[in-house]
């Protein structure tokens, strides 16, 4: 099968995400015309316009776009160091704690930056937990870890059926909505833009290392990649960003699933292209899906999460079925120094 050439593929997806961030500010119940859109972003105003894009539709859309990226990266990342095709950001239960700490604070009537930070706070707690039961006895891999997560995850699971059958009808709602993913309430800030490249930095320093590390952890010892450190260094970094996606957006699944696979599939395999194509496709596909979820019934809102599963489970069996023998793969190129 022909494949596009890489370059030609990121320039493609660029396309993808700018005509993605302009159809999300575009769609709304209150129609706002192209030539505003520009006017009113650089030259902000008191207009009607102006508040509808500054206000509601580009907060949503630099969240999507932040929390898409996010997502997408960790998916490249997980996938690559435990080999295993269903391997996604929520896999070593950061989701989990996140939810618990969020839902805990919507149980006790918080909102706003406290229901962030108790969410980050929740993350973070689960990433040591996970981190620590497994480095427990000085016999850390990668199979002790992700069957830890899954554990820890399951454990969060349970504290979390308990904060919703103990929560009063009205509290519950809002809580399913977060556990569904959400961008309505989202705000991010310059520190997101900024953790998001810098992740990105760190991520195509190591990109030579990844595509040795796929095709095993044994070649990348004799090629001398320092494996267990580099392991747990990026173990950390998909870590932290899901947690950053999470606690911006919720819960929102099959993004670091299926990109990862798309653009496999389509014959990126050098993750010196695949980060950020990852990068830009998450990010439109995560924008794209927040568009459909706040118009396809409007006035009322759908949670993004709900259409990122209805979107990615055909698109996940078609992948499957595609090419007879199709086998997921997170191998690279041979390292061609």
């Amino acid at each position: 099968m022909k494949t596009i050439p890489p370059l030609y593929s990121l320039v493609l997806l660029c396309i993808v995400l700018v005509a993605a961030v302009m159809t999300s500010l575009l769609s709304g119940s209150y129609a706002v015309p192209v030539s505003d859109i520009f006017s009113v972003l650089f030259s902000p105003d008191d207009s009607v316009n102006a508040q509808i894009i500054h206000d509601i539709r580009l907060p949503r859309t630099l969240s999507a776009i932040i929390c898409g990226a996010m997502l997408a990266l960790s998916g490249v990342i997980m996938q690559v160091l435990l080999r295993n095709p269903l391997a996604d950001p929520y896999i070593l239960g950061v989701s989990g704690g996140s939810a618990v700490g969020a839902l805990t604070a919507l149980s006790l009537g918080a909102s706003g930056i406290w229901l962030t930070q108790s969410a980050l706070a929740g993350a973070i707690i689960s990433i040591f937990l996970v981190f620590g039961l497994a480095a427990r006895g000085q016999q850390w891999s990668s199979q002790r870890l992700l069957l830890t997560g899954v554990v820890v995850s399951a454990g969060w699971g349970a504290v979390i059926n308990v904060l919703l059958t103990t929560s009063t009808a009205s509290t519950v709602q809002s809580m399913l909505f977060w556990l569904m993913g959400d961008l309505s309430q989202s705000r991010i800030s310059l520190w997101h833009f900024a953790f998001l490249f810098i992740c990105l930095a760190i991520l195509l320093s190591q990109a030579r290392a990844l595509n040795t590390l796929a095709r095993g952890e044994l070649l990348a010892r004799t090629l001398g990649v320092p494996v267990r450190g580099l392991n747990l260094a990026l173990f950390l970094l998909a870590s932290a960003m899901t947690a950053t996606s999470v606690v911006i957006a919720g819960s929102v699944g099959f993004v670091g699933l299926i990109i990862p696979h798309l653009l496999r599939l389509a014959g990126i395999q050098d993750h010196r292209w695949l980060i950020p194509a990852s990068a830009l496709l998450g990010a439109a596909f995560l924008t794209l899906a927040d568009c459909l979820a706040r118009t396809m019934l409007a006035p009322q809102q759908l949670p993004v999460g709900v259409l990122t599963a209805v979107i990615g489970v055909p698109i996940f069996l078609f992948m499957l079925n595609y090419r007879q023998g199709y086998q997921h793969t997170t191998e690279g190129p041979a390292n061609d120094d």
